[in-house]
């Protein structure tokens, strides 16, 4: 995970850990470095790339036999297949739908596998960043959705998203989970010293 130093990971556990000593809420932060690993996206371009040899070869004076013509598709597919797969470009060639779309898959999933649908009072939350995709999302169950708006939650997600754009990621870190914190102990204050959940911070690497 390239958005903080393992110092600055535990910056953040330690905060979620200060948050939930005022709430009954279950507070998981998942950092992904990348939600997908989009290999198909690179093999499609080089793909298509290839399948227009042919005619890019058609526009040109230059005559080759079929042996030759298939060997240049093949050239230029496995060339192409390679260098799309450098993450810088591949990330520019996948569709932004596309990767809004796989990393709010992956949010989800996360929401289930940390048991954050399981917690008592079904007051878990998740605070969900992939680096690649620039994705940032808050997911509550039911006992706190019913009180926040999704507005204040898109409050707190634009205000994490402005300061990783400034290269500020620790303190828009620590930023959201102390908005969240605020929130969660307005509607789910302390009543127990039990802790449903041990692991508050998740590195996908």
């Amino acid at each position: 995970m390239t958005l903080l130093t393992q110092q600055q990971l535990k910056s953040v556990a330690d905060a979620i850990d200060a948050i939930e000593h005022n709430t009954d809420a279950e507070l998981v932060t998942v950092l992904a470095k990348q939600a997908d690993g989009y290999l198909y996206i690179p093999t499609l371009y080089a793909a298509v790339a290839a399948l227009l040899v042919p005619i890019v070869l058609k526009l040109t004076p230059f005559w080759l036999s079929s042996d030759e013509l298939f060997l240049a598709q093949w050239a230029t597919f496995a060339v192409l297949a390679l260098l799309f797969r450098i993450p810088a470009i591949m990330m520019r060639l996948v569709p932004k739908s596309v990767k809004q779309w796989r990393a709010s898959s992956l949010a989800r999933r996360q929401f289930l596998d940390n048991n954050l649908h399981h917690t008592k009072g079904e007051t878990g939350v998740l605070v969900f960043v992939s680096e690649a995709e620039h994705y940032v999302e808050i997911i509550a169950d039911r006992g706190i959705s019913q009180h926040v708006s999704n507005d204040q939650w898109q409050g707190i997600v634009n205000e994490l998203t402005a300061h990783i754009k400034r290269k500020q990621t620790l303190d828009g870190m620590l930023g959201c989970i102390n908005a969240c914190g605020e929130l969660l102990k307005q509607y789910s204050p302390a009543t127990e010293s039990k802790n449903e959940l041990p692991n508050h911070l998740v590195v996908l690497n």
